[in-house]
């Protein structure tokens, strides 16, 4: 079996190269030994590999084909070292993932995960869009709502609300609504989905009637932070997620209005390839984020 193994990356360095000489360079063996690794392996097979030449040497019908086969024979091959490497030790490598813009949220996850795995390289990716896992290439996804592709495996994070808040401030300027429907008359800071252009709703209800009264647009932004600093600053009611808003409401930087009329439950979900082996390094930052997520 290994000195199948041995012949095919033999072959393979031979294909990419265009040259026994080089193959042998890369393999620190000779160029002869390249040869005799490559011509054992076309009697093996029954076909030729290589057409060769004093100036140059070229693949077969029957080389390209079974040069395909043999690229992935070798990526799976380090992918299992790789897997039995980290296996053994500490997790490490590369993941590349993508997180909504939520400063609050993500970046003091991310700081704890670097500490807690400095030997995990991150690629991150912060972004609202709607990013496709694979064709992007992505290891991992953080979003919001069920999962629906079927080609993602999924781990739910936690759960969280949206709440209609504004900063004392404000309300002392401008009122506070008791209804609804007053918010007609207050200045709203509104959050537009990236991908659609929707505005996003607010989850607003009387008796078990959803509704959706007239907002006042001041100002619409396609990312939550911005939302948070405004409102903060006294410049409008927003509806916010809970898990950005704990320190301001805790300090009294903000104020939660219409709780009675307020119903929402949200999820956030890690998504990551169906077809993609979990590594280690993968593993682990999936656990982090469940246990920090919704606690940072």
């Amino acid at each position: 079996m290994m000195d199948s193994l041995s012949g095919i990356t033999a072959f393979v360095h031979v294909a990419e190269t265009r040259s026994f000489t080089e193959a042998g360079r890369l393999l620190e063996i000779s160029s002869s030994a390249v040869g005799k690794s490559v011509a054992r392996m076309e009697e093996r097979l029954g076909v030729r590999l290589f057409h060769r030449s004093t100036r140059s040497v070229t693949l077969t019908t029957e080389g390209e084909l079974f040069l395909q086969r043999c690229k992935r024979i070798l990526g799976e091959v380090k992918a299992a070292q790789t897997e039995l490497l980290e296996l053994s030790g500490t997790p490490r490598g590369k993941v590349r993932i993508s997180v909504p813009i939520q400063n609050v949220m993500i970046m003091p996850v991310l700081a704890g995960f670097m500490r807690a795995y400095p030997d995990i390289e991150l690629e991150v990716d912060m972004s609202d869009r709607m990013v496709d896992v694979i064709e992007e290439g992505f290891d991992a996804v953080i979003r919001t709502g069920a999962p629906q592709d079927s080609r993602l495996m999924a781990r739910q994070l936690g759960g969280y609300r949206l709440q209609v808040v504004a900063a004392p401030a404000y309300l002392q300027r401008c009122g506070v609504p008791l209804h609804p429907d007053d918010l007609s008359r207050h200045v709203c800071l509104l959050h537009k989905f990236p991908a659609t252009g929707m505005i996003e709703r607010w989850p607003l209800r009387v008796g078990d009637t959803h509704i959706e009264p007239q907002l006042a647009r001041a100002l619409t932004c396609t990312t939550m932070d911005p939302l948070t600093y405004l409102a903060i600053d006294g410049m409008g009611i927003a509806c916010l997620p809970d898990f950005s808003i704990r320190q301001p409401l805790a300090d009294g930087r903000l104020e939660v209005l219409l709780a009675d009329y307020t119903d929402h439950e949200g999820s956030l979900w890690m998504l990551w390839p169906a077809s993609k082996q979990t590594a280690p390094r993968l593993r682990v930052l999936i656990d982090f984020f469940k246990d920090h997520i919704l606690s940072a």
